[in-house]
């Protein structure tokens, strides 16, 4: 209880202004917790309430779970059917243990590295073979000389993408567009806290093609996170927590669509 982003981040609002948006499917990821095992248990049971409207990502504190976060991980993905995981330097640097997780089970990596972005060259040329994605272009905070350094990183690296979420310099996004290719942006609200029809506007504002900013607002998504589907022969998992689903601390993660990305 030190701020909303770790004590509680109910649905209801943001999925009224999603909708009222035009987006018709979220990611969710736990809030900051003091057990990411039993978070991402809730996450799986919100999912389980609405499969159709949600994905999720499995969170992990890559200091606190050490030496679990491969049992974490194979949890999250098998039997809860989570799509990727998420990092934040708020609890820890990301770690070697995480990315071999990443590996492993195929899925994607979100990793907040609020500013500090060099780790960012390390990760895609350490691990080839897995997808990272950087919110904020690097830095929620606004660091203008990170969010530089992750556009040339995303332009560099095949396996590393950015997110729009919280970007407040327009001029930013222009130019990762122009540099790395809409492919490489993936649209984020960071909901509930930042409104999502305004965070939707930045990417419509870009003028994109139709088919390039299908890419942004679910495209590029979709493709990442269905590598680990198509690799363990699993499109067609359901998943079936069986408690019911819970109303606190989860939060909206980064990744919306709307409605013309999943036709």
């Amino acid at each position: 209880m030190t701020g909303p982003w770790d004590t509680s981040a109910p649905l209801e609002r943001y999925l009224r202004r999603a909708s009222a948006a035009g987006i018709e499917r979220t990611v969710l990821l736990a809030t900051f917790h003091s057990d990411y095992r039993e978070a991402n248990r809730q996450i799986a049971r919100m999912i389980s309430s609405n499969p159709r409207r949600f994905l999720g990502f499995a969170f992990v504190n890559a200091r606190r779970d050490a030496g679990r976060i491969g049992a974490m991980v194979r949890e999250a993905v098998e039997d809860l059917g989570l799509v990727g995981i998420k990092v934040h330097r708020h609890d820890a640097p990301i770690s070697r243990e995480v990315c071999e997780a990443a590996r492993k089970f195929h899925v994607p990596v979100l990793y907040d590295p609020m500013g500090e972005v060099s780790v960012c060259e390390l990760l895609a040329t350490e691990y080839p073979d897995v997808d990272f994605i950087v919110p904020h272009l690097g830095s929620f905070g606004d660091d203008w000389a990170a969010q530089i350094s992750v556009i040339g990183f995303i332009a560099r690296h095949k396996n590393l993408y950015a997110d729009t979420s919280g970007v407040r310099r327009f001029d930013l996004l222009v130019e990762a567009v122009k540099q790395a290719g809409p492919e490489k942006l993936l649209f984020g609200s960071d909901g509930p806290w930042l409104h999502p029809g305004l965070e939707l506007q930045k990417v419509k504002a870009l003028g994109l093609r139709p088919d390039d900013e299908s890419l942004m607002l679910g495209g590029t998504l979709m493709r990442l996170v269905t590598k680990m589907r198509h690799s363990r022969n699993d499109s067609s998992r359901i998943i079936r927590p069986s408690s019911s689903p819970q109303r606190s601390h989860q939060k909206q993660g980064s990744r919306l669509v709307t409605p013309g990305a999943w036709r």
